[in-house]
């Protein structure tokens, strides 16, 4: 018999963690905005029309749970998705492996008005 991956106090928290962190509809807007690619800070702020300590703030929780990684050019930080941990399966959704965490979310319906999320491991 297979043991109960919700029966472990350790992965139901880094369940939550995760789904806390995706909660916000920001850091949501982050990850879809870096779908197609890496984006500067700057660029960022320009799509959400939010403050850069907003922005920042987002990205380096993001980035603290692994699901973006960075690269530096001079003085401008490039923001992408951590193809460790985060993956773009189609237009609308997201694979996410963090831990043991495995779980998909995305937007269901053609006009993307309902979000869906499974499969935990």
């Amino acid at each position: 018999m297979l043991a109960n991956c919700f029966a472990d106090p350790a992965a139901v928290g880094e369940m939550a963690d995760l789904m806390r962190l995706l909660s916000d509809p920001t850091r949501i807007r982050v990850l879809g905005l870096l779908q197609p690619g890496e984006m500067n800070v700057s660029a960022l702020c320009r799509e959400l029309t939010l403050a850069q300590p907003t922005v920042s703030h987002h990205l380096g929780l993001m980035r603290t749970a692994g699901l973006l990684s960075t690269r530096r050019d001079g003085k401008q930080v490039y923001y992408s998705l951590n193809p460790e941990h985060l993956s773009a399966q189609e237009p609308e959704s997201f694979h996410v492996n963090v831990g043991h965490v495995n779980m998909s979310v995305g937007f269901s319906g053609l006009n993307g008005n309902g979000l869906i999320a499974s499969g935990v491991a």
